[in-house]
């Protein structure tokens, strides 16, 4: 019997493991990075409030449109997804549902936050924290939900920004013994604070590295030998993607033509094959 993709992810995630997990916001980012090599990825919150709203990561997005995503990416990848489901859109008992809706979409892995409601991106400032008793009962409804064992609740808090590092801490602490599997302290503000995380709080670590963002950026290696099992780049895709759009647009505008920058542009038939078009040509040959 083939090994389900939440038991690939459980059995992959263990401390200093150091899988690198790029983020996506839709379908085709996804198929970019299993493309690549990658083992994991994320569905990003704020990447789908990017590319789907055209919005900041300010809590915009609905439950049913991020189910929505998770499904498209779903069916066009075969690699395990931990979905960034914010604060479960709402109470303990709205947890329950989104855990439910997430889980029927595809996901392997569920994040919830500690913020209040609406959300804010976890290196924006102005956030704030809900009581931490008031996080374990959603993290016990998030575990009761869940119809497969092997499906992973990730418990994050941004505690550190609204009441330091220790009491970050003693949240990581506390959802732990609610039954998260894993766990993500948001934005630390120094190496060494990043490098504590796993050594104060033993178990399954989740860093996130932002490019631009409020946490240094430390290689794998450093941050597997600290005891993180996943590095999460949840928007490296995104800006990339980004910066590569502005360049070639600004340039299609001022000169009126692509010609003299067209390494810049990924050619019509790899295009092609990003998007597995020979797949869908046998099975227009098979059902013709």
């Amino acid at each position: 019997m083939k090994e389900s993709l939440s038991k690939v992810m459980r059995r992959e995630l263990v401390r200093g493991a150091g899988h690198i997990m790029p983020g996506v916001a839709n379908a085709l980012a996804a198929r970019v990075v299993e493309q690549a090599g990658h083992k994991m990825m994320m569905v990003s919150g704020a990447a789908v409030a990017n590319t789907y709203l055209g919005m900041p990561d300010i809590g915009l997005v609905s439950v049913t449109e991020l189910a929505s995503h998770v499904m498209a990416i779903r069916d066009a990848v075969n690699l395990p997804l931990l979905v960034d489901a914010d604060t479960g859109f709402g109470n303990a008992i709205n947890t329950r549902r989104t855990v439910k809706l997430l889980e029927r979409s595809g996901a392997n892995a569920i994040m919830l936050e500690d913020q209040t409601y609406p959300k804010r991106c976890g290196h924006f400032e102005g956030k704030d924290v809900i009581p931490k008793d008031e996080m374990v009962a959603k993290l016990k409804a998030a575990v009761d939900a869940r119809v497969d064992p092997d499906l992973m609740i990730l418990a994050r808090t941004d505690a550190r920004a609204v009441e330091g590092f220790e009491q970050a801490l003693d949240r990581a602490r506390a959802y732990q013994e609610a039954g998260a599997d894993f766990l993500f302290v948001e934005a630390p503000l120094t190496k060494e604070e990043l490098l504590a995380i796993p050594r104060e709080v033993p178990g399954i670590h989740l860093c996130n590295m932002v490019i631009g963002g409020k946490t240094p950026l430390l290689p794998r290696e450093e941050l597997a030998r600290a005891g993180y099992a996943v590095i999460c780049y949840a928007n490296a895709a995104l800006q990339a993607s980004l910066l590569a759009m502005q360049g070639v647009l600004r340039h299609l505008n001022e000169k009126g033509s692509i010609v003299g920058i067209e390494d810049k542009l990924m050619m019509f038939a790899e295009r092609q094959k990003v998007l597995d078009a020979d797949k869908f040509k046998e099975l227009e040959k098979r059902y013709a």
